[in-house]
């Protein structure tokens, strides 16, 4: 190819007369030959000792802030409230135990991993190495030569020499996976006994959902169906949703003549029963209720309940049938609780 001038660009002319071994001849007509390799060039700390002391202490400074960090993502849990906002700029305003979380741990991941890139670039050994292909199966003589060449990685390495190096990376790996350790704070406390209790109680009255009145027992018709709460629960509670999710109720009165379950009549009022709203496959609402049959049918999967018999469960994935809570009318004529649920509401769970 010619340039504006008229001379002739060559790229052969660029390549080494003699490379690897070949001539440049060679090269010229074999596009596929071996370059070989370019001679060693050695770092400053190569031989240079005082330089290659400064990256040891480079290395070990970075371990050191990974530890710093690390500690500091500690102590964030124990400093910075959980609903403490601040501003930062140009963030903005933004959780302050949130924002020290991520800073310190990525300060302490980013000294770890900075001092290990600048230790394999500065103080372990650079040297090419040709290693010819072999077969995918090792002889006894390979696996030696491989032995060897990581005793010489490692003597190379300086790790057994450099003991500041060493103790100050250990100290910054031991260090890290105390970070999440204490992430499992986020988890929350543990549930002990929570998911078998609800709201309910002896004398609890039992209030409309939708009038938040107390319900009493000339209020619910015989095939009607209604939703009520514990007394004393508030929308405006702070754990509203927790509680209503164990707590909801169905109130249906049927004939006494139609309950086919001795208990579930015992635990009712005059033909009204209240069982729980809360699906117990995976803790959908249930509000779809037949009139004739005493059927209820979660819209999620379409699980079908008997109202008439103890709530059993007559199609569909759940495998419990509702939990019954008993029911009575207190001295104000008021439909009250007798108790709590007998057995955990919702879907089941291991303990189960």
């Amino acid at each position: 190819m010619s340039d504006e001038t008229g001379s002739h660009n060559d790229v052969s002319e660029n390549l080494p007369t003699e490379v690897g071994g070949r001539s440049g001849d060679a090269v010229k007509h074999d596009p596929f030959a071996n370059p070989g390799l370019p001679p060693h060039e050695y770092r400053r700390q190569d031989i240079d000792e005082k330089a290659a002391k400064h990256s040891e202490r480079v290395v070990a400074g970075l371990f050191a802030l990974s530890m710093l960090g690390t500690i500091a993502f500690i102590a964030s849990f124990v400093i910075f409230p959980v609903d403490k906002i601040v501003y930062i700029f140009p963030v903005g305003h933004v959780s302050a135990l949130n924002f020290s979380l991520g800073l310190t741990l990525a300060v302490a991941l980013l000294g770890i991993g900075v001092g290990a890139v600048h230790w394999a670039r500065t103080l372990m050994s650079d040297e090419e190495i040709v290693d010819e292909r072999h077969r995918a199966d090792a002889d006894d003589e390979l696996r030696e030569n491989i032995r060897q060449q990581w005793i010489t990685g490692a003597r190379e390495s300086g790790f057994g020499r450099r003991k500041l190096i060493r103790t100050t990376m250990f100290g910054a790996m031991t260090l890290v996976p105390l970070a999440g350790v204490v992430l499992l704070r986020d988890l929350g406390p543990l549930p002990e006994d929570k998911l078998r209790h609800t709201l309910w109680s002896k004398g609890k009255v039992l209030i409309n959902t939708n009038t938040n009145k107390p319900l009493r027992p000339e209020d619910v018709a015989v095939g009607s169906l209604t939703f009520a709460q514990p007394e004393g629960l508030l929308e405006s509670d702070e754990d509203f949703q927790t509680q209503i999710a164990k707590a909801a109720l169905m109130i249906v009165r049927l004939r006494p003549e139609d309950i086919k379950d001795k208990t579930e009549a015992a635990w009712g009022h005059q033909g009204i029963v209240a069982f729980s709203k809360i699906c117990t496959h995976v803790g959908c609402p249930i509000s779809l209720y037949e009139q004739q049959t005493h059927h209820v049918l979660c819209p999620c999967h379409q699980s079908t309940f008997d109202l008439s018999d103890g709530a059993r469960v007559i199609f569909g994935p759940a495998g419990h049938p509702l939990p019954q809570l008993r029911i009575s009318v207190n001295g104000d004529g008021n439909l009250v609780a007798l108790g709590d649920f007998a057995v955990p509401v919702g879907p089941a769970f291991w303990e189960r």
